[in-house]
C-alpha cells in the first residue's frame, strides 16, 4: 500500500502531509510523556520486526500479494502514540533508503498506515477486549482490529486517489477494499500468531500488562529483536512472493500505473532493496534487509536517548 510519487496531486499531498505532521507530533508528545523508561527499547524491537515483516509478501489471489502492515501489532505491544512513531520511522527508512513509497507521497503513506492504522486498530482492539474479556477476547480483538486497520487504511488510500483524479471513485473504492479485505485476513492471522507467541513466552511485553510486572532489561530485549528481525530477513525474505501488491495490482487493472514516477525524487541508497553490483537478487534482498534493520535500530538508539532525556 506504499503510494509512489505521481499518483497524488498537489492538494492531496499538502493535506496528507499536514495531517501527518499534526498526528506524528501529537504521538511524539504522548509517547515522551507517558511511556515507561523500561519500555523504550521495545520501540526499536517493534520497528525492526515490522520493517523485516513488511519485506515478506504473501500470495493472496489473482496474482496479487500482500504483506503485514503491523500497526495493530505495534499498538498492542506499545500503545497508540508509540505505534505511530514506530510505523512512521519504518516508512521513512523505506522511503529514503529503498525508494519504497514516494517522497512527496510520504505524508499520505504515514497518514494511511501509521496514523489511521494505529488509531483505528487501537480503538477497535481496546473496545472489543473490554467487551470480551480474557485471552479469547484478546485474540478476537487482535484479529478484528488487524483486519479493519488494513481495510480502513486502503479506503483512505482510495479516497486520496479519487480526490487526486487518479482513478474514478466508483471503481477505486470497491477495488481497493476488495483486495485489501483479503490481505487483511493475512494481517489478522500473522498478528494473532505473533501476539499469541509473545503472550506465551513474554507476557510482560504486552502493553496492557500491569505496570508492576518487570520488563526484561534493555540488552535482553534488543537481543530478541535482533535475532527475530535478522532471522526473518535471512531465512524468510528470499522466499517472499514476487506478485504485485494490492495497490500495484489495482493501479495496473485501472490503468493508472503509468502515472508512477519511475525514478525517486530523492535518490535512494538501495533502490528497491537491490544492489547493481550484486548479481543475485536473493543476496541483494537479504543484504538490503540487514542494512534496513540496522538503520532502524540505530534510529531508535538515537530516539531512545531523546526519550530518556524527557521522561
Amino acid at each position: 500500500m506504499h503510494v509512489p510519487d505521481g499518483f497524488l496531486d498537489s492538494k492531496t499531498i499538502v493535506a496528507t502531509t499536514t495531517l501527518s505532521l499534526v498526528g506524528v507530533t501529537a504521538a511524539w508528545r504522548q509517547t515522551k510523556t507517558h511511556i515507561q523508561p523500561q519500555r523504550i527499547p521495545l520501540l526499536g524491537v517493534a520497528a525492526a520486526f515490522v520493517f523485516a515483516a513488511q519485506m515478506l509478501n504473501f500470495p493472496v489471489a489473482g496474482g496479487t500479494s500482500g504483506h503485514l502492515m503491523g500497526a495493530v501489532l505495534a499498538t498492542v505491544l506499545l500503545g497508540t502514540g508509540p505505534a505511530i512513531i514506530v510505523m512512521t520511522s519504518v516508512l521513512v527508512v523505506q522511503c529514503f533508503l529503498f525508494a519504497d513509497g514516494g517522497v512527496l507521497a510520504l505524508g499520505a503513506n504515514i497518514f494511511n498506515m501509521a496514523i489511521v492504522g494505529s488509531v483505528s486498530g487501537s480503538v477497535l482492539y481496546h473496545t472489543i477486549h473490554r467487551l470480551v474479556s480474557g485471552e479469547r477476547g484478546r485474540m478476537i480483538a487482535v484479529a478484528v482490529a488487524s483486519w479493519c486497520s488494513v481495510v480502513l487504511a486502503s479506503l483512505c488510500c482510495a479516497g486520496e486517489l479519487a480526490w487526486s483524479g487518479t482513478a474514478p471513485r466508483q471503481t477505486v473504492f470497491p477495488a481497493m477494499a476488495g483486495i485489501h479485505a483479503l490481505i487483511g485476513v493475512g494481517e489478522a492471522l500473522i498478528t494473532c500468531m505473533v501476539v499469541a507467541a509473545i503472550r506465551q513466552a513474554r507476557p510482560e511485553l504486552l502493553a496492557s500488562t500491569s505496570d508492576d510486572v518487570r520488563v526484561p532489561g534493555h540488552g535482553t530485549v534488543v537481543a530478541y529483536g535482533v535475532v527475530i528481525a535478522l532471522g526473518l530477513v535471512l531465512f524468510v525474505s528470499p522466499f517472499a512472493s514476487e506478485w504485485p501488491d494490492g495497490l500495484e495490482m489495482i493501479a495496473a487493472s485501472l490503468g493508472f500505473d503509468q502515472k508512477a514516477i519511475q525514478y525517486p525524487l530523492a535518490p535512494a541508497l538501495i533502490h528497491e532493496y537491490q544492489f547493481p553490483w550484486i548479481g543475485s537478487s536473493v543476496l541483494a534482498t537479504v543484504l538490503g534487509g540487514i542494512i534496513g534493520v540496522g538503520t532502524v535500530f540505530f534510529f531508535f538508539y538515537v530516539l531512545s536517548r531523546l526519550l530518556k532525556s524527557k521522561t
